[in-house]
C-alpha cells in the first residue's frame, strides 16, 4: 500500500482546513521542525502562533515509527497551526525518505495547499522535499545542528538549503556572522519576549509556590530549556559539591539518559513544565543560571531564556557564551564565570544584591524589554518575506515576458 493511499485525518480537520482555504486567504505556511510542537515553546511556536493569525500553518515534524500502515496524522494544536505528524513502519525506516517525499505531496493535496512557503528549521527537511514549487523558500536558522549531530551529510543538505532559499533569518549574532557569507539575503533577527508572561514572576506571591519546589530550601538556583549535551552537568555537580546549602533546580525535559544526570542532594529534576507555568517555578528562584558547555554547537548559541530571566527579574549567571556576554553581560545585568570556583563567586554576588542595586538593574533590563517584543519580531520577520516574495514573483514575471 503507498502512503498515498493512506493518509489518515478526521473528516473535521479536513473540511476546517479546506473551508479555509475558500476564504481568500493569504498563502499557507508548511514548516519543517526537528522539534515537536509540545516540547518546549520557543521561537517557532512564538513565531508561528502570530503567523496563524493570517495564514494556515503545517508544522511538519520528524516522523514516528509504529507498526501500522504509512500514514500522516494531522491535529489542530493552536487556531491556525495544523501538526503533521509522519508514522512509518520499522521495515521501511531504512527507505523513509521516498516515504515522506509522498507524505508530504499528500498532505499539499488532501488540504488544497496550492500558494505555499516552505519554512525549515532543519536542513534534513531537504532530503524529502525537492522538487516542490514554493512562493517562497525561509531557512530560520537557530542553531549549528550540524556540529550538534556531527553527521557530515548535513552539512550538504544545508548547502542545497541555503541554495534555495530565498531568505534567510539567523536568531544571534555569532550564526548571523556564519551564515552571511553563505547567502546574499541574511538577516539577524533574535528572539523576542513575551514580557508580559514573564514579569509575572517579579510579583508572584508565596502562595502561588508550585508543590513541587515549595518543599526546596532556599538559597535556590535554577535552570529551564531542554536538558541535552548543551547543559554543563559537570559544572553544575561541581557547584552543588562546593556549596551543599545551595539548591539547584533544573526545570524541563531531559534527553539524557539517566546515568548521565548528576545526583545530588541538593540538585532537583522538576522535570518539564508547560509553558504557562513556568513563571511560577522563576519567582521562586534567587539566581537563574545559563551552565552551556563550550562547544561547535554553543558557540553560535542565543539561548532564549536569557531574556525570560531577565524578564522575570532574576540576576543571571552564565558560561561565556558569546551571544550572552555581548550585549547582556556587557550591559551589566548578567555574569560571566567559567569555572567552579567563579561561577561560585558570580553566585554569591548575585546572592548579595541590595535592593538599589536591584532596582537599577531591572530598570536597564526594561528599557531592553520595550525593544524586544514578540510582535516586534514577527513584524520585522513579516515585512522581510512579503518583501521576499514580491521581489521573486516580479522576477519572474520578467522572466515569461522575456520569454513570450
Amino acid at each position: 500500500m503507498r502512503s498515498t493511499d493512506v493518509l489518515m485525518m478526521s473528516h473535521d480537520v479536513i473540511r476546517q482546513t479546506n473551508a479555509a482555504s475558500s476564504r481568500g486567504r493569504n498563502a499557507d505556511i508548511v514548516c519543517f521542525s526537528p522539534l515537536r510542537w509540545n516540547f518546549v515553546f520557543r521561537r517557532p511556536q512564538h513565531l508561528l502562533t502570530r503567523f496563524a493569525l493570517q495564514h494556515r500553518v503545517f508544522f511538519f515534524e520528524d516522523p514516528v515509527m509504529d507498526d501500522g500502515p504509512p500514514r500522516l496524522v494531522v491535529r489542530p494544536a493552536h487556531p491556525g497551526v495544523w501538526v503533521v505528524v509522519p508514522h512509518l513502519p520499522p521495515h521501511l525506516w531504512e527507505y523513509k525518505t521516498p516515504w515522506l517525499r509522498d507524505l508530504v505531496r499528500q498532505l499539499l493535496r488532501g488540504h488544497a495547499i496550492s500558494d505555499y512557503i516552505l519554512w525549515y528549521y532543519t536542513p534534513k527537511a531537504m532530503a524529502f522535499t525537492q522538487g516542490l514549487e514554493p512562493l517562497a523558500v525561509v531557512y530560520d536558522c537557530m542553531s549549528e545542528i550540524a556540529a550538534l549531530d556531527q553527521v557530515p551529510y548535513l552539512r550538504l543538505l544545508e548547502a542545497e538549503l541555503l541554495r534555495r532559499a530565498d531568505v534567510v533569518f539567523t536568531d544571534g549574532p555569532s550564526l548571523h556572522a556564519s551564515r552571511r557569507e553563505l547567502h546574499p539575503n541574511v538577516h539577524l533577527l533574535p528572539s523576542g519576549i513575551d514580557a508580559p508572561h514573564f514579569v509575572r514572576a517579579r510579583g508572584l506571591a508565596d502562595r502561588d509556590e508550585p508543590f513541587d519546589q515549595a518543599s526546596i530550601p532556599e538559597p535556590r538556583l535554577g535552570f529551564f530549556g531542554t536538558i541535552d549535551e548543551r547543559v554543563d552537568l559537570e559544572l553544575l555537580a561541581a557547584v552543588a559539591d562546593t556549596r551543599p546549602a545551595w539548591q539547584i533546580v533544573l526545570l524541563g525535559p531531559t534527553k539524557l539518559e539517566p546515568t548521565a544526570l548528576p545526583v545530588r542532594p541538593n540538585i532537583h529534576w522538576i522535570g518539564a513544565k508547560r509553558y504557562e507555568e513556568v513563571p511560577a517555578y522563576l519567582a521562586g528562584w534567587d539566581v537563574a543560571l545559563l551552565p552551556l558547555v563550550r562547544n561547535a554547537w554553543t558557540r553560535f548559541a542565543n539561548p532564549t531564556q536569557t531574556l525570560e530571566y531577565l524578564a522575570a527579574g532574576k540576576p543571571v549567571v552564565a558560561t561565556p557564551i558569546r551571544d550572552v556576554v555581548r550585549p547582556y553581560a556587557e550591559l551589566g545585568v548578567a555574569r560571566i564565570a567559567q569555572s567552579t570556583d567563579d561561577f561560585v563567586l558570580a553566585v554569591e554576588a548575585c546572592l548579595r544584591e541590595g535592593p538599589t542595586a536591584r532596582a537599577e538593574r531591572l530598570c536597564r533590563i526594561d528599557g531592553i524589554l520595550a525593544q524586544m517584543s514578540w510582535e516586534r519580531v514577527h513584524a520585522h520577520f513579516r515585512e522581510i518575506l512579503q518583501s521576499c516574495i514580491a521581489a521573486k514573483a516580479a522576477a519572474q514575471a520578467a522572466r515569461n515576458r522575456q520569454s513570450a
